[in-house]
This record gives structure tokens, C-alpha cells and sequence, in this order.
């Protein structure tokens, strides 16, 4: 029953904005995995994830970094989609979780990468952010196989 509930309030990756709250629970595959970095004395990276609906950049950190390769298919749960270092990412944060659920076989699209889109303050509501420019249609980071 826990995984239907999960399921009801599963969003796909455009309905996601920028907030300082763990409560995002998606599902997506991972294109591609940067090199792993040490951040002082953590290990992250970097890797590109989609759905069908768009793309964003997704940050690793420590076991999660060797946990998941191009390929598999992803969930979170209480996942945060915020600033870290000037870089907009999608990451578990310390309340949320990822787990692999299967691989390969997931219908998904490379932009819009909301990673790469310029948010801004809601006019109407400081607490919400609204989309205010494309910086890049695709992954700077990761950029499209010609």
C-alpha cells in the first residue's frame, strides 16, 4: 500500500521549482554521471537525469555516488531542488532518499533543463519562484551527442 501512496503523489520533473523544502518525489533516469569530486571530506557528482517531461541536473553525494550508473532508473523521495553553490540542483538532501527501481526502459527528454532556466521571486508570493529566462536550452554541463 506504502508504494501506492508514493505513486498518487509521485510529480514529474516540470512541475518542480526551486524551495528550500524536502518534499519532491520523482522518478527518472540518469543520462549521465560526472567525475566524482571531493567537496573538503565529501565525495560528489554531478549527473544529468530526465523524464518525459524535462531534464535537470541531479547531485550525488558520498555512497550515492557509486550507488547509481547511466542508465538506471531512479526514485526519490523528499527530495530538495535548490541552490548549492551557485548551481542549481535536484538532490536528496539529507532528509530525503534515491533508489534504483529498475533500468533502461524509461520514455524521457533532454529540455527543457530546469537547471539551466533563470527563476525568480513570485511577484505575487515571495516564498514561490517563477521562471523568468532559458540560460540554455540543454545541459551546459552535459551537452547533447550531436
Amino acid at each position: 500500500m506504502r508504494t501506492k501512496c508514493l505513486n498518487e503523489r509521485m510529480v514529474p520533473l516540470e512541475a518542480i521549482v526551486p524551495a528550500a523544502q524536502n518534499n519532491i518525489n520523482t522518478q527518472f533516469i540518469l543520462l549521465e554521471k560526472g567525475k566524482i569530486i571531493w567537496d573538503g571530506q565529501n565525495k560528489m557528482c554531478l549527473g544529468l537525469v530526465a523524464d518525459k517531461t524535462a531534464a535537470v541536473h541531479l547531485q550525488l553525494w558520498g555512497e550515492e555516488c557509486e550507488a547509481f550508473e547511466a542508465g538506471d532508473i531512479i526514485r526519490m523521495e523528499n527530495g530538495i531542488f535548490s541552490y548549492n553553490k551557485n548551481n542549481l540542483v535536484l538532490r536528496a538532501g539529507r532528509r530525503g532518499k534515491v533508489e534504483k527501481v529498475g533500468d533502461f526502459t524509461m520514455e524521457f527528454v533532454e529540455t527543457p533543463n530546469l537547471s539551466e532556466i533563470k527563476w525568480v521571486p513570485d511577484p505575487n508570493n515571495s516564498n514561490k519562484y517563477v521562471k523568468h529566462s532559458v540560460i540554455s536550452p540543454y545541459s551546459r554541463i552535459f551537452p547533447p551527442i550531436p
